[in-house]
């Protein structure tokens, strides 16, 4: 099993997505970049400690590779809005890719380059790190299949993030749960 860290605006809508990826076993929202130890959804939210809201994921490099993660990244949210994901403004909204290690910090980068080729805009996503990962608190974890469920906001944002999966992304999308 590896590791990806990445940040795609609000976590839970990163969230929803990876937990429908192929290969992903575990997918858990925090904080990362950022200059205040263990920082709270609170203090993240003012923008003022320097973390993104991402997500770590863990998954399995024989049914997905770290390319295809950055691709479904990089093709569910726009990275070509800096510092913001829709309504959500803020550099805790910055699109991002924290590698890992050097050969996740090449292929971010050709990652970055191959969705600059696909988007009319010019790609914004930061490339970052190292930086420390702070687990967000438990009521953020799998938000969406508990209370995102009955959140306005989530209704109106993830269901055509998942559409979005399921129409460019179809080989990576889990079966229907049953």
């Amino acid at each position: 099993m590896e590791t990806a860290i990445v940040a795609g605006g609000c976590f839970w809508c990163t969230e929803a997505v990876f937990r429908d990826v192929i290969g992903v076993t575990e997918v858990e929202s925090g904080y990362i970049g950022g200059t205040t130890e263990n920082p709270t959804y609170k203090e993240v939210c003012t923008g003022a400690t320097g973390h993104a809201e991402g997500v770590r994921l863990t998954y399995d490099p024989a049914a997905i590779s770290y390319a295809q993660i950055l691709d479904v990244f990089l093709g569910t949210h726009d990275p070509t809005q800096l510092n913001r994901q829709g309504n959500d403004v803020g550099t805790q909204y910055r699109s991002a890719i924290f590698p890992l290690d050097d050969a996740q910090r090449a292929e971010a980068k050709a990652a970055v380059a191959r969705a600059g080729e696909a988007n009319t805009a010019p790609v914004v996503t930061s490339i970052e790190g190292p930086a420390t990962w702070y687990p967000a608190e438990d009521y953020h974890q799998e938000y969406w299949e508990g209370e995102g469920q009955r959140n306005p906001y989530c209704m109106a944002v993830i269901p055509p993030k998942l559409m979005k999966l399921r129409k460019s992304f179809q080989n990576a999308v889990k079966s229907e749960k049953a």
